[in-house]
């Protein structure tokens, strides 16, 4: 039976499923029906960080355009570009037993792509959830839902898979962030242009 996760909320994944080493982390999210003019565009993106929280290149930002990082330990599985559908709208598989020794923390988050130009933000994105998946039995293990909290945030942190003597464990986020892309780059010690 999957677990289901409020905001700030931590859990080990490995430790209390052993032999899980190969995880597809979903995303998924709707569009609120007054929103008028362009489709949605959101993106996920994996920021492999060291142990002082912060990505060090290009290779340690995995999304659509640098679909393979760490080794080819995380990988994108591409780019959806409407959000049309139910389930998953974008992928991300990891292999927990290949992430390099020096990768601390995972972080799973997302952006609305030329926000600016769409005048797009996540208060008009509805059922927004990120699910962890056993690759070999494809059982759900755990889900967060991020709920409706956000207004004028163009890019969210759903999620960071951490190590802890030796387990990875999965924290649930929910933290948002004006400036897209850049500002969660910056964020994160990397430059975005």
């Amino acid at each position: 039976m999957s677990i289901s996760l409020s905001k700030g909320q931590r859990v080990d994944l490995t430790k209390t499923n052993p032999g899980l080493t190969q995880v597809v982390v979903g995303l998924g999210w709707d569009t609120n029906k007054y929103v008028g003019g362009a489709d949605f565009d959101l993106d996920a993106s994996a920021f492999l960080l060291y142990e002082d929280g912060k990505a060090k290149g290009a290779d340690d930002f995995v999304f659509y355009n640098n679909a393979s990082g760490g080794n080819g330990s995380v990988v994108h599985t591409g780019d959806n570009r409407t959000g049309e559908g139910d389930g998953d709208d974008e992928q991300i598989n990891i292999d927990l037993s290949k992430v390099p020794a020096s990768i601390h923390r995972i972080g799973i988050t997302v952006t609305i792509y030329d926000y600016e130009t769409r005048k797009q933000n996540f208060g008009q994105v509805s059922n927004a959830f990120v699910r962890v998946v056993d690759a070999s039995s494809n059982r759900e293990v755990l889900r967060f839902d991020l709920g409706e909290e956000f207004s004028t945030e163009t890019a969210v942190v759903f999620c960071e898979f951490y190590r802890h003597s030796g387990e990875w464990k999965f924290q649930a986020v929910g933290s948002g962030f004006a400036g897209g892309l850049v500002a969660l780059c910056r964020n994160y010690g990397l430059d975005a242009n």
